[in-house]
Order: C-alpha cells, then sequence, then structure tokens
C-alpha cells in the first residue's frame, strides 16, 4: 500500500514570470503532475475511462503557502503524502524541496483534495466510491510526514 510518491522536476524558463521566479499558478500544475504520476506508480491514472461508467478525480480544494521562491533551472522535489482517504475522496500534503538550494530546503507546501466522480450518460457527475482495487493500493500517511 502506497501513501507517498516523490518526483523530481526542473523548473523551466516559461515557467517563471517577470521577476524571475516561477510563477505561483505553476505550484498548482506541479501538483497535479506529482498526483498523476503517483496514480501512474499504482497501474492507474486519474481518467478511469475503462470503468462503467468512467471515472474522474476533480479536484474540489486546492491551497499552497509559498515559504521562498523558485527559479530557472532549480531542481525540485515534490513529495506526496496521502493526509487523508474517505470512500469517495482523497487528500494530499504536497512538500515542494529546492534540491538546488545548499543546503537543500523546502519551499513551499500544497494542499489537494480530490473526490471520485462517475460521468452518467446524460453528461453530468455524481460522487461514488473509489473503486476497491485502486483504494486497496492507497493508504494515510503516516502522521510524523504530515508535519
Amino acid at each position: 500500500m502506497a501513501y507517498e510518491f516523490r518526483l523530481q522536476r526542473r523548473v523551466e524558463f516559461s515557467e517563471t514570470d517577470a521577476a524571475g521566479i516561477v510563477h505561483f499558478s505553476n505550484f498548482f500544475r506541479y501538483m497535479e503532475a506529482v498526483e498523476h504520476a503517483f496514480f501512474r506508480s499504482l497501474g492507474y491514472s486519474v481518467m478511469l475511462r475503462d470503468h462503467r461508467p468512467p471515472l474522474g478525480f476533480p479536484r474540489v480544494a486546492a491551497a499552497c503557502e509559498y515559504k521562498a521562491p523558485l527559479r530557472f533551472e532549480d531542481v525540485v522535489e515534490l513529495h506526496l503524502l496521502v493526509r487523508e482517504k474517505k470512500p469517495r475522496s482523497l487528500s494530499y500534503l504536497i512538500k515542494f524541496t529546492n534540491l538546488s538550494a545548499q543546503p537543500p530546503r523546502e519551499v513551499a507546501r500544497g494542499t489537494l483534495t480530490v473526490v471520485c466522480v462517475a460521468k452518467n450518460a446524460d453528461g453530468s457527475f455524481a460522487a461514488t466510491k473509489i473503486p476497491p482495487e485502486l483504494a486497496e493500493k492507497i493508504q494515510v500517511a503516516p502522521a510524523a510526514l504530515l508535519e
């Protein structure tokens, strides 16, 4: 069972603003990227198109607190931790660490809450339970890691 996933990436020039730092909105893209990589590591996608009805995991809450900037070509580690698991939803804590800093340091923390939804034939969505075969692969991280 998994409760964490780590992803490293290098900051691209296009992700920076006029001040030369990563634009705040890109932290939300990074959170989405690490969540997708977490699902892939479990053998799934956040879009379960083969399921009947098809399932997805839209965001219902997202936040990020910034402690220090990231700049072009910095290497950042995204550390996703499952902080809460309910029958129909998952909540994550994502820690951003600048590995290019000496010493490496945490530069931001983000949170995401997603809900499993079924896409009905009429195009509407309804919250539904996370499929058991996926839910059994995910557990909540130990409290000490969530500090």
